[in-house]
């Protein structure tokens, strides 16, 4: 009886722990499926708000592509409840049934006290149980005996009791899980339904494609050679900022150590005034308050803002292959995020207006510097901001322009360092 209760406590407590770790881990997913669930409403919101007439059928299969990614995560992660779902239920099971026994076990025992207490109930029995002692030692411990007895009487009663109670809530809890499994099993199918449209509506669109293929392998590159040519108009923007920033800085030096009476080449100092001599020219020469900020950007990779309050990115960093066109790859230096109609944007961090430009293809370019990093904001159709304005974080700059052709309202956005490109992606959060 013994080995068979702490069999039963042992499996009662793996059981424990096993269900704190699988609660968090279903917290974890539930807030992964509302993540996605916000991402497809986005999606729907800021992809499909336009007729599909209005659309290039590469546009219409960039969304569709979009879209059906994001359910196929939310099949996916919806699955992973759904099996978690009956792990717990399954642990429960278990759980209640070792509960029971245990129950059993404690009832019985209990039965056993109240039957020998109702024996020896009476003052009478108690009275010889004490007088029969052989010595005063003996009659003591009995006493002690009876005390520890009815203490472990009452303790056994309300164990019983907490232990009925923990029972009710897991069949309760049993209960809520049959039924939220059987809501995202529902959620899934309806889900996989609109799937298989999704994918049907996909790949009629790709057989449009395919029909003329070159022709539209060659939109891509040339809609490929424009975004180029926009990044290497950025690029040299860049590079001129860093130059006339370099410039501006060493003469402003050069005039405060004149106006000191000093007529040498300003060095390497403590004094934030004074900058710091770049290794190259592509570098900025940052004085200290300038090197403290972007030790700051640098601090907070991974928790930038968005530069739009509402969006997704369409067109992440880096080089890709076409999904529907294997021979055809496409690059980008900065991602592309869909937004609302006018959206403003904002700067991802605290600095200073650097460059405002015109660029053909990208509209106004508004580029930020904080300290050694740049952020870069294309395709705006306003700007409230000017050359050399501070600026802090989530300051609005300006607006998103909408594509007359693609009905679209995209911002390109970049992150420098120097005049390296970066990955907006690793800093901006969950981008």
């Amino acid at each position: 009886m013994k080995h068979f209760r702490t069999y039963l406590f042992l499996l009662i407590c793996l059981l424990s722990v096993s269900a704190l770790a699988q609660g968090d881990k279903q917290k974890e997913l539930e807030e992964k499926r509302q993540a996605i669930l916000e991402e497809i409403k986005q999606i729907n919101s800021l992809l499909f708000k336009t007729k599909k007439e209005e659309k290039s059928v590469l546009s219409q299969v960039e969304d569709l592509n979009q879209r059906i990614s994001a359910t196929e995560n939310l099949i996916r992660v919806t699955n992973q409840q759904a099996n978690l779902l009956t792990r717990n239920i399954n642990d429960n099971i278990e759980k209640i049934s070792a509960l029971r026994e245990e129950l059993k076990v404690m009832k019985a025992d209990y039965a056993e006290m109240i039957r020998k207490s109702y024996k020896s109930k009476s003052q009478q029995s108690r009275i010889m149980f004490l007088l029969s002692s052989q010595n005063f030692l003996q009659a003591y411990k009995r006493i002690q005996y009876m005390k520890q007895y009815a203490k472990f009487r009452k303790k056994q009663g309300e164990s019983i009791k907490t232990k009925t109670e923990e029972l009710q809530q897991l069949n309760a809890a049993l209960i809520d899980q049959k039924k939220t499994k059987q809501k995202l099993i529902a959620e899934n199918e309806k889900a996989k339904t609109q799937l298989t449209e999704e994918r049907k509506n996909q790949q009629a669109l790709v057989a449009t494609l395919k029909k003329d293929e070159s022709k539209f392998a060659s939109q891509i590159r040339a809609k490929q050679k424009q975004a180029d040519e926009i990044d290497r108009q950025i690029d040299a923007l860049i590079k001129a900022a860093i130059e006339e920033a370099n410039r501006i800085a060493r003469e402003k030096a050069l005039a405060e150590e004149k106006a000191k009476g000093n007529t040498t080449t300003p060095t390497s100092t403590s004094t934030k005034n004074v900058i710091t001599k770049p290794a190259k020219t592509e570098e900025f020469a940052l004085t200290a308050e300038e090197k403290s900020l972007a030790a700051s950007f640098t601090n907070n990779k991974g928790k930038l803002p968005w530069p739009v309050e509402k969006g997704m990115v369409v067109k992440s960093f880096g080089t890709h292959q076409h999904p529907q066109f294997p021979n055809v790859t496409t690059s980008s230096s900065g991602v592309e995020i869909a937004t609302e109609d006018n959206a403003p944007v904002r700067s991802i961090f605290e600095g200073q207006v650097l460059s405002i430009q015109m660029i053909k293809g990208a509209n106004k370019v508004v580029i930020i510097q904080h300290g050694d990093y740049l952020s870069a904001y294309s395709n705006l159709a306003t700007v409230t901001v000017k050359k050399g304005d501070k600026i802090a974080t989530k300051q609005v700059i300006g607006t998103v322009a909408k594509s007359p052709t693609e009905g679209r309202t995209v911002l390109k956005f970049y992150i420098y360092k120097n005049n390296t490109k970066i990955n907006p992606s690793d800093w901006i959060y969950r981008m």
